[in-house]
């Protein structure tokens, strides 16, 4: 399905991604619409697969201390391997593939700076392996993913 995003979908889907629970008549305030119209938005951009649900937005309470991005460059052929010890380190958030000097892009949560050492080491230790570089989260400035900022 070909879907068109007008400025108004766009500016309505970023105030959805800041607070999914936000009243509709707030949306509607907020973009200058009636909130008829802003429901009829929303619905349309659902049965379009713009909007796929809505979820959960974890408070700084639970989220973990620690955050980690992990650059991984791997032996040839060794992918399966290597992401199949990924997933079974617990502080492993996501592994992307990527293009350029490094195979993957994995991210680390950790509560301690130690669970985050071992966590590392884990990573690094793994069969297939070649080399990994850590860059260790210090602020956020900027998350639209729907995470609390601080």
């Amino acid at each position: 399905m070909d879907v068109k995003f007008d400025e108004k979908d766009r500016a309505l889907l970023m105030l959805l991604r800041e607070n999914a629970r936000a009243p509709v008549a707030e949306l509607a305030r907020k973009l200058g619409l009636a909130r008829t119209t802003v429901q009829a938005r929303i619905e349309r951009l659902e049965n379009q697969g713009a909007i796929a649900g809505y979820t959960l937005r974890a408070g700084s309470a639970t989220e973990p201390a620690l955050r980690a991005s992990v650059l991984v460059s791997i032996e040839p052929r060794s992918g399966p391997a290597v992401l199949t010890r990924l997933r079974a380190l617990e502080g492993v958030e996501t592994v992307h593939t990527t293009s350029g000097r490094f195979d993957l892009l994995v991210q680390v949560t950790a509560p301690t700076t130690a669970d985050l050492d071992e966590t590392l080491d884990r990573i690094g230790e793994a069969r297939g392996v070649k080399s990994s570089e850590s860059l260790i989260h210090l602020a956020t400035k900027l998350d639209r993913t729907g995470r609390a900022l601080p």
